[in-house]
């Protein structure tokens, strides 16, 4: 069993930098390829960006593309989002993902065995 704890969420202006952490539980992080989504309302939960186990490599939606990057710490049990040049479509619940199987580069939601509680992120025009 994983817990995921995200954090760093808020409001920003079009334009600007947030970064998101997650921190887990336990001792089997680095056993676990790790992955953003979000979600708007009314709307399915959508892929952002996803990393191996090692961190040596990542996956990521066509949307973010050169704006928002992945990284973690496995001493820290802790993946963070980082992200540039918010656009106001950024603007939902951003959601962090565990996969046991480590599958990153699919950007399928069923892949992924355990989900924190979502963090919001808002971006304003």
């Amino acid at each position: 069993q994983v817990q995921l704890v995200e954090s760093g969420g808020g409001l920003v202006q079009a334009g600007g930098s947030l970064r998101l952490s997650c921190a887990a539980s336990g001792r089997t992080f680095r056993t676990y390829a790790m992955g953003w989504f979000r979600q708007t309302p009314g709307k399915e939960r959508e892929f952002v960006i996803a990393i191996s186990r090692s961190g040596s490599s990542s996956s990521y939606a066509d949307s973010v593309k050169g704006r928002f990057t992945i990284s973690r710490d496995n001493a820290k049990n802790t993946v963070y989002l980082q992200m540039n040049s918010l656009k106001p479509e950024d603007t939902a619940v951003y959601y962090c993902a565990a996969s046991q199987s480590g599958t990153y580069s699919t950007g399928n939601s069923n892949e992924y065995d355990y989900w924190g509680q979502g963090t919001q992120v808002t971006v304003s025009s």
